[in-house]
């Protein structure tokens, strides 16, 4: 048998070195998250420095996301209060509580549908994982969450409620926010990528479910209204899945009882969310990069 001059030998049918996983494969997808994640340090840094670079020369800098956030829940707390005769001590809270939360979700969802767009320069140049650019974006609003979290401590302080065990279930609510913020960072960003048409409506579709959702209006003096046609009506709001995220999280920092109902659809989309992120991350991985 004779040998060629690369060492092999003729008529040999198996090459000696085995192909690695190929573009499409479940291996990249979850080798993606796992080194986006590895690279905590890099993105972590990078987030950090979007907020700063926001309110570079800024004599408050980063406080204006408190102050600027504060403004507006008192004013719409004290205006939604005076229109639905709301007593203001109950609903200040209730309301601003409310838009904390919302902005994390607003911004999960309007910034990861350009997450990757925003990073082009990155995305061609330099070679790192996909996800790490999802991670910065998550990590971003963490921070303009925990910011504007003052505000409610503060709301506390004024308008004191009765916190007990419950207060610590916002742990666990607040992570699987995150949780899903990541899988709506990817699914929606590649998706924008191909389809650049997608943000602004992303952005119109957010802009009304802000107003279907009880962040400004009470969804439980809705359902125990004395009528009983008003009353089965506010119960098609329970549709609204961004409901079910607010209300994980706000009842426990209210300090108001636990209903699982809420936990459960939340889980139900994770696991959902992420399935079909991950199928996404698997196809679509690859082609963003000349997407962009």
């Amino acid at each position: 048998m004779t040998v060629t001059e690369d060492g092999n030998r003729a008529g040999d049918a198996h090459p000696l070195v085995e192909a690695g996983p190929g573009p499409r494969s479940w291996q990249r997808a979850i080798v993606d998250l796992r080194q986006g994640w590895q690279q905590r340090s890099l993105w972590g840094y990078l987030g950090w420095q979007d907020i700063k670079q926001r309110y570079r020369r800024s004599v408050l800098g980063p406080l204006w996301i408190t102050i600027s956030m504060g403004v507006v829940a008192t004013g719409m707390g004290i205006l939604y209060a005076a229109l639905f005769q709301q007593n203001i001590y109950t609903f200040l809270p209730y309301v601003a509580t409310g838009l904390l939360i919302w902005n994390f979700i607003n911004g999960c969802i309007l910034e990861g549908s350009e997450v990757f767009i925003a990073n082009e320069g990155l995305i061609k140049f330099l070679p790192a994982p996909l996800t790490l650019h999802v991670y910065r974006l998550v990590w971003r609003q963490t921070l303009f969450f925990l910011h504007n979290l003052v505000i409610w401590g503060i709301l506390m302080i004024i308008f004191p409620r009765p916190l007990g065990w419950q207060l610590l279930l916002a742990i666990p609510a607040f992570g699987l926010l995150v949780l899903n913020g990541g899988w709506i960072a990817i699914l929606s960003g590649i998706i924008a990528t191909r389809f650049r048409d997608i943000p602004p409506i992303i952005a119109s579709i957010t802009q009304l479910v802000f107003f279907m959702t009880p962040i400004v209006w009470s969804y439980e003096q809705l359902r125990s209204s004395n009528n009983p046609a008003v009353a089965e009506r506010a119960r098609i709001a329970e549709i609204n899945p961004v409901l079910h995220f607010i209300e994980i999280l706000r009842r426990p920092l209210l300090g108001e009882s636990f209903i699982g109902r809420y936990w459960i659809v939340v889980g139900v989309i994770t696991v959902i969310g992420w399935a079909a992120a991950l199928v996404c991350l698997r196809n679509y991985r690859s082609r963003v990069a000349y997407w962009v």
